[in-house]
C-alpha cells in the first residue's frame, strides 16, 4: 500500500526555533504488527526537545524529525496482534521504547535495554497528526484530566520517580534539596518527595518561581541569585547538609552539591543543562562515603502507580501554558523553555 500523508511539525536542520516547520510527512498506510496509532491532542515539551533541535553528537535522526516525547491522545487504530482500546479512547503514551525481549525488557528494567529509546528522541515523536507506537506503550488516561494536563505527566513524573524513590530511596525524615525548581523533573520531584514524608529544601534564581515551590509543598527555598546554596543548606540542616540531592543542571551546581551532601549522602542526577564536564573533588566523594547516581527516565511498569497517584490527586501535574498546536505555537513554546520562563509544562494542544 502506498504510504499516507499526514501534517507535522518538523525541522530538516538543526537551529533555533525558527527550523520548526510545518510539513506533510509519509507515515505507513497502516499501523504494523504490535503497533497501536493515536492521534496526539496534547504534547507536552521537554528540555529534550530543546537539545536534539539543536543538535546532539552522535544521534543520528531520520529528517524532518518530529519531536515530541509527552503525549496525550486517542486510538487511531491497532495493527496486526496489538491489543488496544476501542478507537476514540483517550489514552497516554509512555515515552520510553525498547526492544521488549532482552533480559532488561523482561525483568522490568526496559529502561537498561542497550535499544532503548525516547520518542521524539531516537524514533519521530507526538509533534503530528497520526503516531504509531508499540501497544505496551499505551496506558490509560489519569482521571478527569484535561489533555494538556495528562500530557505534562508521563516523562517527568516517570524520571523524578526514579531519582527519588528507586535511587534516591527517600523516606520519612530525610532532607532533599531540589534544583531548579520551576523545571518539569523538579515540580514532580518536589512533590514525590513530600509524599514520602521528606523535607524538601528547592532552589531556583527566581524568586516567583520560590513561592509557587512552596505552595506544591516545599519546605524552605533558596534564592541562588542572592545566598549561596551550599552554606544555605548547611545552615538549615544544622552544618549536617542535605540526605539526597535531586540535581539535573550540571556545571557548577554539580560541583557544589557534592559539597552540599552529608557524610553517606546520596546526588541523583539525570542532565546537564549547563554543562556535561564538571569538576569535582573526589576527596569528598570517597572520604565522605558520597554516592553519585546516574539516572535515565525508569520503567514503563514504574508509570501506573504513578498514575493512581494522580488519581487520586497526591500528585499534580502543573502546566505553566497551553499553546496551540501550530508551527507559530511550536517555536513560541521553545522559545518560552529556552528562556526558562515557565514554572512546570509548556504544552502544545489541539483546538
Amino acid at each position: 500500500m502506498p504510504p499516507m500523508r499526514i501534517r507535522a511539525i518538523a525541522f530538516q536542520r538543526n537551529g533555533g526555533p525558527e527550523v520548526l516547520e510545518e510539513l506533510a510527512v509519509d507515515i505507513p498506510d497502516a499501523p504494523g504488527p504490535g503497533m497501536v496509532r493515536v492521534r496526539p491532542t496534547a504534547v507536552a515539551l521537554n528540555h529534550l526537545d530543546l537539545w536534539i533541535r539543536r543538535g546532539l553528537p552522535n544521534l543520528r535522526l531520520e529528517l524532518p524529525h518530529r519531536l515530541g516525547a509527552d503525549i496525550a491522545a486517542t486510538v487511531e487504530a491497532a495493527g496486526p496482534g496489538a491489543e488496544a482500546p476501542p478507537h476514540g479512547t483517550r489514552v497516554l503514551v509512555a515515552p520510553g521504547v525498547s526492544c521488549a525481549a532482552c533480559e532488561a525488557c523482561l525483568s522490568g528494567h526496559d529502561n537498561l535495554c542497550r535499544r532503548y529509546g525516547i520518542l521524539g528522541e531516537h524514533t519521530h515523536g507526538g509533534y503530528g497528526e497520526l503516531l504509531d507506537v508499540p501497544a505496551a506503550n499505551i496506558l490509560p488516561w489519569p482521571g478527569q484530566l484535561s489533555a494538556p494536563e495528562a500530557a505534562a505527566i508521563p516523562l517527568t513524573f516517570l524520571t523524578a520517580w526514579q531519582m527519588v524513590v528507586v535511587h534516591g530511596e527517600v523516606g520519612r525524615d530525610h532532607t532533599v534539596l531540589v534544583h531548579a525548581a520551576g523545571a518539569g523533573v523538579s515540580v514532580a520531584a518536589i512533590q514525590i518527595a513530600k509524599s514520602r514524608g521528606a523535607r524538601v529544601i528547592a532552589t531556583s534564581t527566581s524568586a516567583a518561581k520560590l513561592v509557587r515551590a512552596r505552595e506544591l509543598g516545599a519546605d524552605e527555598t533558596i534564592d541562588t541569585t542572592t545566598h549561596d546554596f551550599v552554606a544555605e543548606t548547611k545552615r538549615l540542616t544544622g552544618k549536617r547538609g542535605a540526605d539526597v540531592i535531586i540535581e539535573h543542571v550540571g556545571g557548577e551546581v554539580f560541583s557544589k552539591s557534592v559539597v552540599a551532601l552529608r557524610a553517606g549522602g546520596r546526588l541523583v542526577t539525570c542532565g546537564a543543562t549547563s554543562g556535561p564536564t564538571p569538576p569535582i573533588d573526589l576527596r569528598h566523594v570517597f572520604f565522605r562515603q558520597l554516592q553519585v547516581v546516574g539516572s535515565t527516565m525508569g520503567s514503563k511498569a514504574t508509570l501506573f502507580p504513578i498514575l493512581r497517584e494522580v488519581e487520586r490527586g497526591a500528585f499534580k501535574p502543573v502546566v505553566d501554558r497551553v499553546l496551540p498546536f501550530t508551527v507559530e505555537g511550536a517555536r513560541e513554546a521553545h522559545r518560552a523553555l529556552e528562556a526558562r520562563e515557565a514554572f512546570g509544562k509548556v504544552v502544545l494542544a489541539s483546538a
